[in-house]
């Protein structure tokens, strides 16, 4: 597809920059536009022993107090959107208890196979001392009941502000080190927003998988591009699974020439293995498809 028509398809079918939301008609038109038996490719995770999609569907713009853009599509728009998904080979779900997003996810995959699938979460966590903390195990019994899975092949500690959080958060940690031992969760780490956090979670023996912002604008970012990039190597060679978030800037950098140098940044200099997409429509996934699997063999 050309560069132009690719333009000229963001711009007409997009109904304001911010949303990135895709008009009807946008959705009809996107089969005579984009080549749709392209499937996203798998990708080895760290050590985590997962093999995962490129990338994965994210269910957490604007996500909070149990709600998101992409909950508050609605169910119906929702599972097309998720089943879309699955059908172009995205089979990694990013999912948070504070996005609402669980009851969604677990409604898209009663008919996927699981096996196929990877699932992760996100717990939200309070320090040592709080009276909020809840047990990690009821915490875990909750999620699986609400996305209808005996298990998470990872869960993250949600939201990491500042660093020492394996002292703060040791409850979570040594929770989720007895989830991982009983085969309750495959994997576990954290999502970073703050660079100290991300610096402790590089060198932790008991992080597997990182989640960082990076993207080529430092919108949304914890230090310079080529200091995250750089500190997301020194991760991989620590043998962490390593995800990327923000690629767009949190819907900051959403022109046709960002998004494809977000993309090519993230797939060429960011030291991420996959990331997670927020998308809001089938007409921006089926872009943003186009464009990881186009750039990934240039």
């Amino acid at each position: 597809m050309s560069k132009i028509n690719r333009r000229r398809f963001i711009q007409a079918g997009m109904a304001g920059v911010a949303s990135l939301s895709i008009s009807r008609s946008g959705i009809a038109n996107i089969n005579a536009l984009l080549p749709l038996n392209t499937a996203v490719d798998k990708v080895k995770f760290g050590e985590t022993g997962l093999t995962v999609s490129r990338i994965a569907m994210g269910t957490g713009t604007v996500g909070y107090n149990k709600g998101s853009n992409q909950t508050r599509l609605g169910m119906d728009n929702f599972l097309k959107m998720a089943h879309h998904a699955y059908d172009r080979g995205i089979t990694f779900f990013d999912m948070a208890d504070g996005y609402g997003s669980h009851p969604y996810v677990g409604e898209a995959i009663k008919s996927m196979p699981r096996e196929k699938i990877t699932l992760m979460s996100k717990i939200w966590t309070y320090e040592e001392g709080s009276d909020k903390i809840e047990p990690v195990d009821k915490i875990l019994d909750r999620f699986r009941q609400e996305v209808g899975t005996d298990y998470f092949d990872i869960i993250l500690m949600h939201c990491m502000t500042q660093g020492n959080w394996s002292v703060t958060r040791k409850h979570y940690v040594d929770g989720l080190s007895k989830a991982k031992q009983e085969g309750i969760v495959k994997a576990v780490g954290v999502s970073c927003h703050n660079w100290d956090a991300m610096v402790e979670a590089v060198d932790s023996p008991w992080v597997d998988v990182i989640l960082a912002r990076i993207n080529p604008f430092q919108s949304k970012m914890d230090g310079t591009p080529e200091a995250v990039s750089e500190l997301l190597g020194r991760a991989r060679k620590n043998g962490k699974a390593v995800m990327g978030m923000k690629i767009f800037g949190e819907g900051s950098h959403v022109k046709d020439e960002e998004r494809e140098q977000s993309i090519q940044y993230a797939l060429t200099q960011s030291n991420i293995h996959c990331m997670t997409l927020g998308l809001e429509s089938v007409a921006q996934m089926d872009d943003a498809i186009e464009r990881v699997m186009r750039l990934k063999k240039e």
